[in-house]
Parts: C-alpha cells; sequence; structure tokens
C-alpha cells in the first residue's frame, strides 16, 4: 500500500457489526488495487463484535479509527475524509467486493471525466444480477407511486421510470445519482460541497451530495468498466427503526431541495405518506437497504 500522505486515493469505510465482511473487502481490495496508490481507513462505530480489529489484523496496511459510540454513516465517513489528504475519495460499505476492473481503472475513469463529482460503478447483488445503481431524481408523481407500490411489487411504472427501464447498465452514461454503497468522489468536489450533510445520518446522504453537486454544476457519472458485490444491509438490521429512519431521511431530503415555493404546502402530506410508506413497508419485510 504507502504511506498515508503520498496516496492518490483514499478509501474510508465505515464498519459497524459486519462480521468477516469487513475482511473480505479488505482483502478484496488489495486484490484488485492495479497499481493506484491507497491509503485505507476504517473508522469503526463501536462495533460489538470484533469484526474492526480482526479485519485490521489481517490487513494492518489498513489504518482504523474507533468511535466510542454509534455516530452512523455520514459522521463517520466525514471523519474518516478528515483523516486523509489524498486527492480523490472512495467511499465503500464493508459488505462489498471488487468483482470485476481495480481500482486504478476507477481511478482513471474519474480522470477523464475532471467534472464528475461522483464516478460510481456497476453494481451486482450477491447472486449475480445487476442492480439498479444509477437512477433519475423522480417526479413527485414518480416517487409516491415508487413509495407506495414498490413494497408490494416493483413491477410498476413508476419504479420503472425511477430505475431507468431499459438501459442495461453495459454503457456509461450520466445519472442523477448512484448507489452509495461505492462512490468515488474528487476531494475538490468533496470539500466544496463541505462533505456529507449529517443531517442524514444513515440514508438519502448520497442522494444529497448528488442533488447539491449538481447545483453546482457539477455531475455523476455511471461506469461498467469496474464491477462489486453488494450484500446490502449487513450494517442495518431488518427493523421498523431503520425504516422510520429512512422516511424521516427521505422527508427531509425533499424539504431540503424540492419543496420550494407553494410545494411547503405540501410538507404536513409529504410527512404523512412517508411515515405511513415506512410502517407499509416494515409490516411487508421491505427494508431500507445501506
Amino acid at each position: 500500500m504507502t504511506e498515508a500522505g503520498a496516496a492518490e486515493l483514499a478509501v474510508v469505510i465505515v464498519n459497524y457489526d459486519t462480521g468477516d465482511y469487513l475482511e473480505r473487502c479488505l482483502a478484496s481490495i488489495r486484490r484488485h488495487r492495479g497499481d493506484a496508490v491507497i491509503d485505507v481507513v476504517v473508522v469503526d462505530n463501536a462495533s460489538s463484535d470484533g469484526s474492526h480489529t480482526r479485519a485490521v489484523t489481517a490487513h494492518p496496511w489498513a489504518r482504523l479509527v474507533e468511535n466510542p459510540s454509534n455516530v452512523y454513516l455520514s459522521p463517520a465517513w466525514n471523519q474518516g475524509a478528515r483523516a486523509t489528504s489524498a486527492p480523490y475519495l472512495l467511499f465503500l460499505n464493508p459488505d462489498t467486493e471488487w468483482w470485476k476492473g481495480t481500482l486504478s481503472d476507477l481511478l482513471r475513469v474519474a480522470h477523464t471525466h475532471p467534472r464528475a463529482g461522483i464516478v460510481g460503478p456497476l453494481v451486482r447483488d450477491p447472486d449475480g444480477r445487476v442492480f439498479a445503481s444509477g437512477r433519475t431524481f423522480p417526479s413527485v408523481v414518480n416517487a409516491v407511486g415508487h413509495a407506495f407500490i414498490s413494497p408490494f411489487s416493483r413491477e410498476n411504472r413508476f419504479t420503472r421510470r425511477y430505475e431507468l427501464e431499459g438501459w442495461d447498465r453495459k454503457s456509461e452514461r450520466e445519472v442523477d445519482w448512484v448507489s452509495g454503497c461505492c462512490m468515488l468522489m474528487p476531494r475538490d468536489a468533496f470539500d466544496r460541497m463541505g462533505g456529507f450533510d449529517e443531517g442524514f445520518p444513515l440514508y438519502a446522504e448520497e442522494l444529497d451530495m448528488a442533488t447539491r453537486l449538481r447545483d453546482d454544476g457539477w455531475h455523476v457519472l455511471f461506469s461498467p468498466e469496474v464491477e462489486i458485490l453488494h450484500e446490502i444491509g449487513v450494517s442495518t438490521p431488518p427493523a421498523r427503526w431503520t425504516s422510520l429512519m429512512h422516511s424521516r431521511s427521505v422527508y427531509r431530503y425533499y424539504r431540503k431541495h424540492r419543496a420550494a415555493g407553494v410545494r411547503r404546502l405540501t410538507l404536513p402530506f409529504a410527512w404523512a405518506a412517508l411515515r405511513l410508506r415506512a410502517e407499509v413497508a416494515w409490516l411487508r419485510g421491505r427494508f431500507p437497504g445501506r
């Protein structure tokens, strides 16, 4: 690996009780580093399962930052970013593994697109199916339709529009936002945004970041040059509180970015609708992934 100050790329991983996933993630980074000079920072949110110490003991080139309590995702990502000075930042979930390509390949894509504030790879589910990373900012109508119908079936016109149906994700494309499980950002873009908004502690932080970048003249790029596997939900157990936290974050995003002017009148409805959606999703066993 390298000394922290010499790295071109810092990989920031936030860990919380991930069992063996973090160790597999670090092993995958080592295998798929390419020729990139990297600094790996693991920020642990007071895990009780020893996953952080086992993983870093097995891979001592990774640096460990230990928090005394669980500060959730956005604050810990910002904390990890502050611990390194690398000009590129890769925010990576601990339940991911590199599948195709290298960190060098993803950096190369970023170098080719200097106005890409975020570059995201192709994401696969553990069974190899392509996950619909790379989506639109939905209209209010599509957002409501997707929110209430997708807990029962994703085969509906609102979800299909939101997930850009018809695109096989074999081509590079500018999109509105990508999955937060793997996001490469130039340090300049990250710093200009002031980091992640910590008012989104666990959900919608990537959506908020992508929106602020777009408003500042950057864009978000999806690239199939690199592929990763993502387990989804390892650090966020299927529970009612995760559904409620997700609804609060989506409401905050709507209030912050989509409810200007006369749309402020819709905020009470949006709050009630999102709370209802969270309860329906919980009862249906459809929990927000992370």
